[in-house]
């Protein structure tokens, strides 16, 4: 592994042109798990499986909106989680110029907290939530808060986390954006996701630059177009590449 954490310096060295695109598996250093192991409940007590897909899409979110925000609530919602050092070091590389976006498939909002600014939140935020009536914004800790289903102080309407559910479009102006970063990236980093949900896995054929690396525990489908593989836990292997050699 030494090899390629000095391999991956010598990349991050002589690149000025960064672009990480993220999964769950950033975050799982931060102590959220993968919100696909947690159904069994739900699907228990309604008395027929859902997949945990469905249970985070706009027809779950429809029809059975007080199941959705338990779930919601209790599975994809962690309010004490904190930036690892994979969020840390991607901050500390956009600070020093050399990276220009975080394109995340993640809702957790640690990029942002770790200090990072230039983040493109394809699925987006647990932070931001707005009334479907009046638009009126609530944050996260309104939602937990609330008894069953949330609704809007000012016109009583149901508020909706602003994330994007199977069965709906992505945002056309947060696709834009990470796709124009792919596209002038000399380096793009893919990390902690197995290139499966689309559209978003999409994105890597954007890329045309110098070097593609790929950090996952698992292979990926991408692994033989990358430059350098390393399959291990990425908050480590930002930890050594960065933070241990500032």
């Amino acid at each position: 592994m030494e090899d390629k954490i000095s391999r991956f310096r010598d990349i991050l060295d002589e690149s000025n042109n960064i672009v990480f695109f993220g999964g769950a598996g950033v975050s799982t250093g931060s102590n959220i798990p993968d919100f696909r192991s947690a159904d069994g409940l739900f699907s228990q007590r309604l008395n027929r499986h859902f997949t945990p897909e469905q249970l985070v899409s706009h027809t779950f979110f429809t029809r059975y909106t007080e199941d959705f925000f338990e779930f919601y609530k209790d599975k994809l919602v962690y309010p004490d989680a904190k930036p690892n050092d994979c969020h840390i070091a991607l901050a500390k590389l956009e600070q020093e110029g050399k990276l220009k976006a975080v394109v995340t498939q993640n809702i957790d909002g640690l990029h942002q907290m770790a200090g990072s600014k230039n983040v493109f939140e394809l699925h987006g935020s647990v932070h931001r939530n707005y009334c479907t009536g009046c638009r009126t914004f609530y944050d996260a800790k309104y939602i937990l808060e609330s008894e069953g289903i949330p609704r809007c102080e000012k016109c009583g309407q149901i508020i909706k986390p602003d994330v994007v559910l199977y069965e709906e479009a992505l945002d056309d102006e947060v696709i834009s954006g990470a796709v124009n970063a792919i596209q002038r990236a000399d380096t793009l980093i893919i990390g902690g996701t197995s290139l499966i949900v689309y559209p978003a896995a999409g994105l890597i054929r954007y890329f045309t630059g110098k070097n593609l690396v790929l950090i996952n525990k698992s292979k990926t489908s991408a692994d033989n177009q990358a430059d350098l593989v390393i399959n291990e836990a990425i908050e480590e292997v930002f930890r050594k590449a960065v933070l241990e050699n500032a």
